[in-house]
């Protein structure tokens, strides 16, 4: 996953998965949800990003390749 902050238009790109989008839909009013080919989720762009959330403080909680990578 990848997090792509634009300055310029204020807008926050979520990439969950490298592949292209081909579709897009509305999720909520400045949130659009890009999917591939096959109708999987890659990505999440969000307008006005430093209005909506919080930009100064990114935070995991238990991703299965980090909590992987501590234990062992």
């Amino acid at each position: 996953m990848k997090l792509h902050y634009y300055t310029e238009t204020d807008t926050l790109y979520i990439e969950l998965n490298p592949q292209p989008s081909v579709d897009s839909r509305i999720v909520a009013e400045g949130v659009v949800a890009d999917f591939d080919s096959r109708g999987n989720i890659v990505g999440i762009d969000i307008d006005h990003a430093s209005q909506k959330l919080d930009l100064n403080t990114l935070e995991t909680v238990a991703l299965p390749a980090l909590t992987t990578k501590l234990a062992g």
